[in-house]
């Protein structure tokens, strides 16, 4: 048999599990699982594959019947333990389908566990297809080996997230010249603990109304990405990478 790491790696929904998880136990595959692993990877019954999701952790197990669009598996013995990820909370302005798309990618890969779409002034588009997101985010962790599936908000707007935002947490955001706008600033990205946020604007920054706005509520903490103007979706991904850091060492 492959070493377990090579092995096709699914994410199964803890109501796909027949009972408690325990070697033995039967899964059901869904459509799309089956057509992936019959007709594109070519597995056959008896085939081993990787299963996870946040509650039971990650399981070998073996494949059962497996058919055109449906098919089952059996759990087999325990990989790796269910373990909580530290929340992290990325708000962000919704960007074109590929950029946000890529944010979706990014995100989940670097430890992302609630996407909040936003609609901010310069917003170009305010629709999502929420089966797509969650698809991709899903793909994401399948890849990168997390346990958890982040969950993606539906899209809203700025003053909508600003008035629900819990005091207790900070919200650290990417203010583009925050210095021109006369604020100071003091917090880096690595200050951050469980349960903050990170709020990226979109293409061509926050509007003056929105600054000021985002400046007068006490959660907001306005942070610099450097001195370069980035793209958004390159600011998710340095903003993430800096957070994630700041999360690992409080953890320490």
């Amino acid at each position: 048999m492959s070493s377990p790491e090579h092995l096709p790696r699914l994410f199964i929904p803890l109501d796909a599990v027949e009972g408690a998880a325990h070697a033995g136990a039967s899964c059901l595959l869904s459509p799309a699982q089956a057509r992936y692993l019959g007709t594109v990877m070519r597995k056959k019954a008896g085939d081993p594959v990787r299963v996870f999701n946040a509650e039971i952790g990650e399981w070998l197990a073996t494949l059962g019947e497996i058919r055109k669009d449906r098919g089952s598996l059996s759990l087999t013995e325990p990989l790796r333990p269910p373990s909580p990820r530290p929340e992290l909370v990325l708000a962000f302005a919704l960007l074109k389908r590929d950029a946000t798309d890529m944010v979706l990618r990014m995100g989940t890969e670097l430890g992302v566990t609630r996407f909040l779409p936003i609609i901010t002034e310069r917003t170009n588009t305010h629709r999502t297809n929420p089966e797509r997101l969650e698809a991709i985010a899903t793909e994401a962790a399948e890849q990168c080996e997390r346990l958890d599936i982040p969950t993606i908000a539906e899209p809203c707007p700025l003053a909508s997230l600003l008035g629900a935002w819990p005091e207790e947490a900070r919200l650290f955001t990417a203010m583009e010249r925050a210095e021109d706008r006369g604020v100071t600033l003091h917090a880096t990205l690595r200050d951050a603990r469980a349960g903050d946020g990170l709020l990226i604007g979109p293409e061509g920054g926050f509007s003056d109304t929105e600054c000021r706005a985002l400046l007068a509520r006490p959660a907001i903490t306005p942070i610099s990405l450097g001195p370069l103007v980035l793209r958004a979706d390159t600011a998710v991904a340095a903003g993430l990478a800096l957070m994630g850091d700041g999360l690992r060492s409080a953890q320490d």
